[in-house]
């Protein structure tokens, strides 16, 4: 499968049961869009993860063991757990 990035160059994906979660490189990707999203195997979004505040991107991000979340960290100082199957918010931090 030759998933092709909507902005920038992905840096890491994800093979889960439900898609392919994406994580595209921050720099050069636009603010109002989240460069956190899961693809389907048809190549179609899922869903777009949702960010911790609207001027940030995420930067990492990892399948948690329990198989059901994610976490992420965003270029803002966050920290973030997110729902495997909506790309939602569950929790969140600042590192500072």
């Amino acid at each position: 499968m030759d998933i092709q990035p909507q902005h920038t160059k992905i840096d890491k994906t994800i093979q889960t049961r439900f898609g392919y979660v994406m994580l595209e490189a921050p720099d050069g990707f636009p603010y109002n869009d989240s460069n956190l999203y899961c693809v389907a195997s048809s190549e179609k979004i899922l869903w777009k993860a949702e960010k911790p505040d609207p001027n940030t991107l995420y930067s990492r991000v990892r399948l948690n063991e329990d198989g059901t979340t994610l976490s992420a960290y965003t270029i803002g100082g966050h920290a973030c757990e997110l729902e495997l199957t909506t790309g939602k918010l569950i929790s969140q931090t600042t590192i500072k």
